[in-house]
């Protein structure tokens, strides 16, 4: 009877993705990803927000925790090399009806999930120190990253599981099961956070163990689901067993993903070096600030590309063209029209978001400058988002990596370094490179599409 209920399950689920309504779908995945996505930012920023408001010590506590975002990205890259590479893959997969193959992409994805935490729990913790130093941490900030950093490797486990496995949850359909998982982790780190730092006294350290508890707790969900009846894709042993033909395909596809976090960990460090050099650590815990206030704008932008790569990566296995190009006129759209608003936003009251993070008035009149600079061309992420995430979900890994790797290490990156020649006030030279960036990539990623589509989806006519 079970047998009989999960196949009628999985035969709707097949209907819906290649002949029910574009709009409902990516709604329906869509919303519960977007609020994934943004309660998934609550373990970046949450800690942040309390440590920013310790007495005494919350402007250096907020700057030395900052300063451990290189390494928080490059955990998170190589949780979403396996996690964006291989959910595609298992999507087109199951548009081909090839669930074998599929539910082996998920197997082998998490091996290599498990290779990467042993792998950078090592790296990370013993380099910890060393790190910190090169990413722009005084004397009067290390100690406080040190503290939360060493703590957060320790748990790198648990973020590689919930990262790299929750795309294979949405990927299926069940995009509320996957906001689930973030939803549990999220608030036990809401519950966690004063009690281990202020009622406790831990500071910093308590922050971190309560990010890692969370996350322990949401990895266990999710294993749970993937091992239980109810998903459609299952973890089993024998398709953890490590093939080549399999799991190479996916991190070919889920570079582009990788060089994006990836960079964004030396784009990190490139801002609080440069940032350190020109304005001191007030200029550092500015950009703290900015990032997290980021994360605000591009996390969201996931969570909506979230919503339209099962349903593209679906119908382009089933051949499906005019579907594929209605979820990405979608998908497009959402996008596009949440960037703008959240630029008009942070243009007006930045004050406002400046004060979530710190009570500290000098740190918050800074940030303010700052953030007016930095966001100027935020509203074109949603372009460059939009069409870069569609070239993944059609499974054109080169393209993608090209069109990730053009923001920050051809734009970006050098930019940080040689504007500065060119401008007497430094640290605003260095504040610029990021909108200039930003208006570049979105006009050459977007054209990129535009011209390709139809070329890329003409294969299966």
């Amino acid at each position: 009877m079970r047998q009989m209920t999960d196949k009628m399950t999985n035969d709707k689920k097949k209907q819906d993705m290649a002949s029910g309504s574009i709009p409902k779908l990516m709604l329906n995945l869509a919303i519960p990803a977007v609020v994934a996505q943004l309660i998934n930012m609550l373990y970046n920023i949450v800690d942040r927000i309390y440590i920013g408001h310790i007495p005494g010590a919350g402007a250096d506590a907020l700057t030395g925790v900052g300063l451990f975002l290189p390494i928080l990205m490059m955990i998170n890259a190589f949780a979403m090399l396996a996690g964006s590479g291989g959910a595609p893959r298992a999507a087109i997969a199951m548009g081909k009806q090839d669930r074998e193959g599929a539910q082996k992409i998920l197997g082998n994805c998490f091996s290599v999930l498990l290779f990467f935490a042993v792998l950078l729990t090592l790296l990370f913790y013993l380099f910890a120190p060393q790190l910190l130093r090169l990413f722009g941490a005084s004397d009067v900030t290390l100690p406080y990253a040190l503290s939360y950093a060493r703590i957060y490797i320790l748990g790198t486990i648990f973020v590689m599981i919930v990262m790299g496995l929750n795309p294979f949850i949405t990927t299926q359909g069940f995009a509320r099961i996957s906001m689930a998982t973030t939803v549990v982790g999220a608030v036990c780190n809401i519950i966690l956070d004063p009690i281990l730092i202020f009622v406790l006294d831990m500071g910093v350290q308590g922050a971190a163990i309560a990010t890692v508890l969370s996350q322990a707790v949401s990895a266990v969900w999710v294993i749970r689901f993937l091992r239980g009846s109810k998903t459609l894709l299952r973890l089993t042993l024998p398709d953890m067993k490590i093939d080549p033909q399999v799991i190479l395909p996916c991190l070919g596809l889920g570079i582009s993903t990788f060089v994006m976090l990836s960079t964004e960990s030396i784009l990190n460090i490139s801002f609080n070096s440069s940032l350190s050099r020109y304005g001191g650590d007030v200029a550092v815990g500015a950009m703290t600030i900015i990032s997290s206030c980021n994360q605000l704008v591009t996390l969201p932008l996931q969570g909506i590309c979230q919503g339209g790569q099962p349903i593209m990566s679906y119908n382009f296995g089933a051949g499906k063209k005019e579907r594929v190009k209605q979820a990405f006129g979608c998908q497009f759209a959402a996008c596009v029209i949440y960037t703008s608003i959240m630029w008009l936003l942070l243009m007006i009251v930045p004050r406002f978001f400046a004060n979530i993070f710190s009570s500290d008035e000098t740190l918050v009149t800074y940030t303010v400058w700052a953030m007016r600079i930095y966001m100027a061309g935020i509203f074109s992420t949603g372009v460059q988002i939009a069409c870069q995430q569609t070239f993944m979900a059609l499974g054109q890994a080169k393209i993608s990596l090209l069109m990730a790797c053009l923001r920050k290490l051809v734009l970006l990156i050098p930019l940080i370094f040689i504007l500065p020649l060119f401008f007497s006030n430094k640290v605003f030279a260095v504040f610029v490179a990021e909108p200039v960036s930003d208006i570049i990539a979105a006009t050459v990623t977007g054209t990129m599409l535009f011209t390709r589509l139809n070329r890329i989806l003409d294969w299966k006519k």
